[in-house]
């Protein structure tokens, strides 16, 4: 009987597979520029993203896996630490990373596999991309400054009480997590804390500096302006610092460790997200350009204030890709055809921290149940905080 099953379970794939080549729309103007718009944001995404946010973000993780012990993450991040200290700690290195919500995945990987809590880490992975500082002035001085106070109000909100849901909506397997890490031996130490609290400054310092929007798009200038001239030369410097550590501080085999970790994390992470793009990019587009849906019938579905504008918003959010600081533009154009207040700050609050790409990932590292649970939350939340915002700010 298994057989049978297995063997039709088969056969209906190669029927599938043969009804979408058979019926494939080739020679169709938006089926091709899909394609095309998928491609293209592949590109964009291989140039923008990879080397500069994702090579350190695995690099880091890597570190994380091999330099800082289990006992240390579960101390402060753990499931019985300290609920104040866990869950400040997730939300501040959110918001001094500033990444976007592909960038931030190696991190959650690697504090989440260390023994953190369900609660901190994706109140860090949420964090991340949404807790962004530039971003959320850049949207007061676009959109307006009640939906930039209500985005970083939001957005920090959002990061504590997802938390907080998705630990007591799993806290049977998280108590079980916290028992098998109580009896856990002091860890052995290596160095001292000084030394690999300067390696980790070095290398998120690297990862933040190389990534500092253009000071147009973070809203200053000044201080910022002349920060950002000189972004590669502050990277640079930080780089060679990190060398200089590596040489002095770090034996040979633990750079092996370092570097086979980073790559566990690279290959498990890169593919699903260049196949999450491409498919973000073949429905969706790329910024300024259509896939294969029309940006119409978007901008047509979240005009005015509804439950039903909402959470469209929501989940069309949830499902594109913003790299940092680009979901103010579109928006911006979004509002203009006639999105009302409340559907924009619903994708404000969903769209940054989540993404098809993302999702993919996220479900290989925590499993599809807690993968849907996070991202419905998400979902739920924004939508409610879309309603109440558009109820207070009409027009």
């Amino acid at each position: 009987m298994t057989n049978r099953k297995a063997e039709f379970g088969k056969f209906a794939v190669i029927v599938a597979v043969f009804a979408g080549c058979f019926f494939l729309p080739v020679g169709n103007v938006r089926f091709g520029n899909a394609i095309t718009e998928s491609l293209r944001l592949l590109k964009w995404y291989a140039r923008e993203h990879v080397l500069l946010c994702l090579v350190p973000a695995f690099f880091i993780a890597g570190a994380m896996a091999v330099f800082v012990s289990q006992a240390s993450v579960m101390k402060y991040l753990g499931a019985k630490a300290n609920k104040v200290l866990a869950y400040g700690v997730a939300s501040v290195s959110g918001s001094i990373l500033a990444v976007c919500s592909c960038t931030v995945l190696p991190l959650f990987a690697g504090i989440y596999r260390m023994g953190a809590g369900l609660g901190p880490a994706t109140a860090f992975l949420y964090s991340g991309p949404a807790i962004n500082v530039l971003a959320i002035i850049l949207t007061a001085r676009v959109l307006g400054l009640e939906i930039g106070i209500a985005r970083a109000v939001g957005a920090i909100v959002f990061s504590i009480v997802l938390g907080l849901l998705m630990h007591l909506i799993f806290r049977k397997e998280e108590l079980q997590k916290a028992n098998d890490q109580a009896e856990m031996p002091a860890p052995e130490v290596s160095r001292p804390l000084w030394k690999n609290a300067a390696f980790f400054a070095a290398m998120v310092a690297v990862l933040v500096f190389a990534n500092l929007g253009k000071p147009e798009d973070a809203a200053g200038a000044g201080l910022y302006a002349t920060i950002h001239g000189f972004r590669f030369f502050i990277a640079g410097a930080f780089g060679v610092a990190l060398i200089a550590m590596l040489a002095a501080w770090f034996k040979r085999g633990e750079l092996g460790e370092w570097t086979g970790s980073t790559w566990g994390f690279a290959k498990q992470i890169l593919p699903l997200l260049f196949f999450g793009v491409l498919i973000a990019g073949f429905l969706l587009g790329s910024p300024g350009r259509e896939g294969v849906i029309p940006s119409q019938w978007v901008a047509s579905a979240v005009g005015g204030n509804s439950m039903r504008a909402n959470l469209f918003a929501s989940v069309a959010g949830a499902f594109m890709y913003f790299a940092t600081l680009t979901e103010v533009p579109i928006l911006e154009g979004l509002i203009r055809a006639g999105m009302g207040k409340g559907p924009a700050l619903a994708l404000l609050l969903a769209g940054p921290a989540l993404s098809l790409p993302n999702m993919l990932v996220i479900r290989s590292i925590m499993g599809t149940r807690k993968t849907l649970v996070f991202v419905s939350l998400v979902v739920v939340m924004a939508t409610i905080s879309g309603i109440i915002f558009g109820a207070m700010f009409p027009g």
